[in-house]
């Protein structure tokens, strides 16, 4: 197993691991700032169901938040613990 094999498979993984999480804390901004403003628009058209739909917006930010930390541990996964190189031997 040449070293510059190894070294070059390391390094395109951390390219594509900081792309990938990229791409993750991306779509969590984007999803809490579509959850926010359907929340602020929800209340514009009926106040009084103002408690209703706070629960209901940290519920959904709640399960939304869950998707960056499952991209994070599949990434740290391929960051630590490399598969590609043990496909070397």
């Amino acid at each position: 197993m040449d070293a510059s094999v190894v070294a070059s498979i390391y390094a395109s993984t951390a390219i594509g691991v900081g792309i990938i999480l990229a791409f993750a804390g991306l779509g969590s901004a984007l999803g809490w700032a579509l959850i926010c403003s359907k929340y602020i628009e929800g209340i514009s058209r009926q106040p009084e169901l103002r408690p209703v739909l706070m629960g209901q917006m940290l519920f959904t930010g709640g399960l939304m938040e869950a998707f960056p930390m499952i991209v994070l541990g599949i990434a740290m996964w391929f960051a630590l613990a490399n598969p590609f190189v043990g496909a070397l031997h």
